[in-house]
């Protein structure tokens, strides 16, 4: 068997070990092979680049684990971001499946890495359900909704809730969904009636759908799936699990490619010597 009819039938094993050294190699060494920034994540980022200092942010985190690799990320570097300008986020969550998520989050960010004052620097308020009836509420007077924290505590003793009443007193409205209740939810209930600028971040199926509203000027800037928050972390210059997850995605299409190219140059090269048997 010639040298050409061995690699014609290579093993595909060989083909599994690249691709798995392909993808890991990410995890150990950080590549930084960022997709190019899009209109909808520049925007996000830019948004939050222009409010004033000490800007009060209402966060609302809305997934659970089952959408933890697309939107933790995200949830994460927004947070980060808000914390690198002194922006005071007051965060909650509509799911019931993510009160304790979001706190880990909540402290690895505010409290762990920036060493950022509970109560008045931050706050988080935890789970109340309700869906659209909670969002509504909110815009009569967030007080008697959320009328304790996460922790219990009374939210009038809180200094960051301070002159707080409805959504008027928070400059922009975060939200990063998994899906119902969500960014469509917020958008249809909250954002023209209470005319408060909203931005989102969704898994990647919402993008069809989301897209239009960025479109439309009914959210200001869209993170959607790994993608999206790959860019928002280069952006912020704070690469993280996403941008790892790109960097092996990114590997495996290049292994995925290069086979493609060995397989059909071997075949035009085996196809050639047999062509001069004859």
């Amino acid at each position: 068997m010639t040298t050409l009819q061995k690699l014609e039938k290579l093993d595909r094993r060989w083909v599994f070990l690249a691709m798995a050294i392909a993808v890991a190699t990410p995890l150990f060494f950080k590549l930084g092979l960022t997709p190019k920034t899009t209109p909808p994540v520049r925007a996000f980022y830019e948004y939050i680049e222009k409010l004033p200092p000490g800007s009060r942010v209402l966060c609302s985190f809305d997934y659970d684990p089952g959408a933890l690799a697309e939107l933790n990320p995200m949830c994460l570097s927004v947070l980060d971001h808000l914390m690198q300008h002194g922006h005071r986020p007051v965060v909650i969550t509509l799911w019931s499946t993510a009160p304790a998520l979001i706190e880990r989050n909540v402290n690895e960010i505010c409290r762990d890495k920036y060493g950022r004052h509970y109560g008045v620097d931050y706050a988080y308020l935890g789970l109340k359900e309700g869906r659209e009836a909670v969002m509504v509420a909110m815009g009569k007077s967030i007080r008697r909704t959320f009328p304790v924290d996460f922790y219990g505590t009374p939210v009038d003793s809180l200094p960051i809730m301070s002159g707080v009443e409805n959504y008027t007193q928070f400059d922009v409205l975060i939200n990063v969904s998994a899906g119902y209740p969500g960014t469509k939810e917020y958008v249809q209930y909250v954002t023209t009636r209470f005319d408060i600028p909203m931005l989102s971040g969704s898994s990647a199926v919402s993008v069809p759908e989301y897209s239009a509203y960025f479109q439309s000027g009914q959210l200001l800037g869209l993170l959607t799936g790994i993608t999206g928050a790959a860019e928002y972390e280069a952006l912020i210059k704070t690469p993280g699990l996403a941008v790892t997850a790109m960097d092996g995605q990114t590997m495996g299409h290049f292994v995925i490619i290069a086979f493609i190219l060995f397989g059909n140059v071997v075949y035009f090269f085996v196809r050639r010597e047999k062509g001069r048997r004859l």
